[in-house]
């Protein structure tokens, strides 16, 4: 299906994800522009394929390509576009698309450690091993060059920066004041909450990002804005853009409220936290939820609702 709106073009591609399809967007302008590029796959390719046809190009029109964030079903076909002349998104993009190995080793030592002082069993452990499984559905390359807050698009100087991190470190939406229109990526998704996912610092010498918190902060800066649509990298486009964003951060603080209620019974691990949040879940999705339940906690700590203490090598979270 592809949805058209002054100059842009959705396009839908299948993943192997349990997210489901991935929405690329195809803008018109100074510069022929795709806006994310999929996961890597024949499929997803086939399907892109199809739908450029429909709408009068081939891979070899497109100009340039502007990622949300770097997730591999959002940068998969990045480098199969032959005459692209540049690839812009935030610059942390670029550990992803270069493959840049001593940021790798870097990020498993971080999960090796967080896991350690979280009380992680080792038989949950195994999840380590799978960090890097989602690359090969990721493609390569290199930025040309970096996008900040308040930067406008190169060839769409009506579309602006948002730099809306959480469900990424990299994550960045767009915004077109002359109609309200936003490209939120996996920012803003109207049948799912994003999940704020755990990463590690940049700069090993800093304290690592609280994505949650992060989220939450970024959704409420959304509402600062006249958005009057929002095309989303998953799922339906949408306009009830404040009633949404109130659901999202009302739920969050009811889960909130509810990890706050098990450790009133005592002192729990980050672990054993998850294992009561997310009893059927944990085991088929252990990386997100440990996500989920961190950044709970470090809201519960934000809010001073929360102290944690350090016991035998591992965080133990008691309430206030």
């Amino acid at each position: 299906m592809t949805v058209k709106n002054k100059m842009i073009h959705q396009l839908t591609v299948p993943t192997p994800f349990p997210v489901g399809d991935v929405h690329l967007y195809l803008l018109e302008g100074d510069m022929l522009t795709i806006v994310d590029a999929g996961v890597k796959t024949k499929e997803a390719w086939e399907a892109l394929l199809v739908q450029l046809k429909e709408i009068g190009y081939t891979p070899a029109d497109v100009e340039q390509v502007i990622l949300t964030h770097h997730h591999p079903d959002h940068i998969g076909l990045v480098d199969q576009f032959p005459k692209v002349k540049g690839i812009y998104g935030h610059t942390n993009n670029d550990y992803w698309l270069t493959r840049d190995e001593a940021f790798f080793q870097r990020y498993q030592t971080f999960f090796e450690e967080l896991y350690e002082r979280s009380g992680v069993p080792d038989s949950y452990k195994k999840f380590l091993q799978t960090l890097r499984a989602p690359l090969k559905f990721a493609g390569e390359g290199k930025l040309s060059g970096c996008l900040v807050e308040g930067d406008f698009l190169p060839g769409h100087a009506d579309w602006s920066v948002i730099e809306t991190p959480g469900h990424a470190q990299s994550h960045l939406s767009f915004f077109r004041e002359s109609d309200g229109v936003l490209l939120a990526g996996d920012h803003l998704l109207h049948h799912i909450s994003s999940n704020p996912l755990l990463e590690p610092p940049i700069d090993p010498s800093n304290e690592r990002p609280k994505p949650l918190l992060q989220y939450r902060d970024a959704m409420k800066k959304c509402l600062q804005y006249d958005i009057t649509t929002v095309y989303p990298g998953h799922g339906p486009y949408f306009s009830d853009v404040r009633n949404l964003i109130d659901i999202r951060l009302e739920k969050q603080e009811q889960r909130a409220g509810k990890v706050l209620s098990f450790l009133k019974e005592g002192g729990l691990t980050a672990f054993q936290v998850c294992a009561l949040l997310f009893q059927k879940q944990m085991d088929k999705e252990f990386g997100l939820t440990m996500s989920e339940t961190i950044g709970q906690l470090d809201y519960l700590e934000d809010q001073q609702k929360i102290r944690k203490e350090i016991e035998y090598g591992v965080w133990k979270y008691y309430s206030m």
